[in-house]
């Protein structure tokens, strides 16, 4: 139970990937973590392959100075979540705190509203290399790596990579 006592919100909106954001919950709470959900409201959420999932708490209701990290999954949510300024703030107040900010497949659209990635090596969803690369990121095409305190996974497939890159992250911090 390397994550006792850490607490760890994963973003949610409809249209979040199931697997994305099931598997990552699921994995962190086995390590011990307390998961916090937080959405744009209670949802429920649906997922793009029909599973549902309801928000904890919104944005406003958590603060980066109580966290030890954020995970962004990816799917159709980012692109909706990022649409909220409570949310960018959010995430872009855990990375000025150097928490981790784990981001995987088009989570990448919510960390560029957060002005997080100029400058930084990232990965994820072939369909976001070109808003990553605009927004100041080089480019890596890689399963899932660590740069500073952000964790990028790339893609479904990627998320036992993601995985563990995020939670020996956590426990590191």
């Amino acid at each position: 139970m390397r994550l006792k006592g850490k607490r760890i919100v994963v973003l949610i909106a409809d249209g979040f990937e199931d697997l994305e954001y099931w598997v990552t919950v699921m994995r962190l709470r086995e390590e011990g973590a307390e998961v916090i959900s937080v959405g744009p409201g209670e949802g429920p959420f649906m997922g793009k392959n029909f599973s549902d999932a309801r928000a904890d708490a919104t944005a406003n209701d958590v603060s980066a100075d109580e966290l030890d990290g954020i995970v962004i999954p990816g799917g159709w949510a980012p692109d909706k979540l990022r649409r909220y300024e409570e949310v960018t703030d959010l995430v872009r107040a855990v990375h000025e705190r150097g928490k981790v900010v784990g981001i995987i497949c088009h989570g990448g659209l919510v960390a560029i509203s957060a002005g997080i990635v100029g400058g930084v090596s990232a990965t994820g969803s072939l369909g976001i290399k070109d808003d990553l690369v605009n927004a100041g990121a080089t480019w890596v095409d890689k399963p899932a790596f660590r740069e500073g305190n952000l964790v990028w996974g790339r893609v479904v497939p990627d998320i036992p990579s993601f995985c563990r890159e995020l939670v020996g992250a956590l426990a590191e911090d």
